[in-house]
């Protein structure tokens, strides 16, 4: 039974989510401030964090960077603040996903779905190893390794790398990445393609991934 942790301070907005969470079966715990997200984050294990922003005590984006450091458990954002900027900083924090309110209880719950699928990354089959100039991935542990310094990744950061690494040379463009990877393209937006791209290049530390100005992403061939 997957584990969500829903951060909300508004109890109509928690028990709301809450009541549709557990009617689907998933096991659900709630905290109404940043400390308290913190501290129940620290003691249990989830598969999904669903993180308002404008929370008492840390704010969301505090408690994702907290979260970010200990693990790379999925989160999404579902908040009043639909602005570019706050979106743009949410998904800089590593969020998954950015949701707004008001929102649709059907959508967020397919969005769930997608997120806990993506967090659920299979095993490949034969154990093999996926290697890119200095880049080692295994995703039967799910590791990832640069000049055999461990690299951590979120789930979905992982899947959008090993993609690439699996097909050099080949241009994704943001849509396709939307379509393969997040399973619900029309519903979200596609800065959180570039936001991801982000994200990893500042991990990875390195030129691997190249942008093909109209076209999309790929990583750069290179003898």
């Amino acid at each position: 039974m997957n584990r969500i942790l829903i951060v909300e301070d508004e109890p109509d907005i928690s028990e709301l989510i809450e009541s549709y969470l557990r009617n689907d079966g998933y096991q659900v715990s709630v905290a109404h401030d940043g400390i308290e997200a913190i501290d129940l984050f620290s003691e249990g294990s989830y598969d999904l964090v669903v993180l308002d922003i404008m929370i008492p005590g840390i704010d969301g984006y505090g408690v994702c960077e907290y979260i970010r450091k200990h693990s790379s458990v999925p989160v999404m954002f579902l908040s009043a603040l639909d602005d570019d900027a706050s979106v743009i900083k949410g998904y800089d924090r590593m969020a998954d996903d950015y949701m707004t309110k008001p929102f649709s209880i059907g959508i967020f719950l397919r969005k769930v779905k997608a997120l806990l699928r993506r967090g659920n990354i299979s095993s490949e089959a034969d154990g093999k190893l996926y290697r890119y100039r200095d880049i080692v991935m295994d995703p039967d542990r799910m590791l990832c390794s640069v000049g055999n310094k461990p690299v951590e990744l979120t789930a979905r950061e992982y899947e959008l790398l090993l993609l690439l690494i699996k097909n050099p040379g080949r241009v994704y463009s943001r849509g396709m990445l939307l379509d393969m990877l997040w399973d619900y393209n029309s519903l979200v937006d596609e800065r959180i393609v570039d936001s991801h791209i982000k994200n990893i290049r500042q991990k990875l530390g390195g030129d691997y991934i190249d942008t093909v100005r109209g076209r999309g992403y790929r990583v750069i061939q290179k003898d």
